[in-house]
């Protein structure tokens, strides 16, 4: 069994409150645990209103599959989130 976590850094260039981000971010967390079964949680800058951080966490019983689905949510919102900008990833397996 191994258990994976990514911490993935955004930037929100278009929020203006912290309404606005938590609202936004309340919007990916539930898509992400929806789409791909995972654990998501706000880490970090929660008082920044265009900066923040999110924890990704699943457990597989195969390394490279985790570590291939950590890489697909971060390409996920990538490519489905035009208005929050993924400034930096770490993806650690234990």
């Amino acid at each position: 069994m191994a258990i994976g976590y990514c911490q993935i850094e955004l930037h929100l260039p278009d929020h203006h409150s912290l309404k606005e981000k938590r609202g936004v971010l309340r919007s990916i967390i539930a898509r992400l645990r929806q789409e791909f079964n995972v654990s998501v949680a706000e880490l970090d800058h929660q008082d920044l209103w265009q900066s923040a951080c999110l924890g990704v966490v699943s457990i597989a019983n195969e390394t490279s599959r985790l570590h291939h689905l950590l890489e697909k949510v971060v390409h996920w919102l990538e490519q489905n989130r035009p208005d929050v900008e993924v400034t930096g990833y770490q993806i650690e397996i234990l």
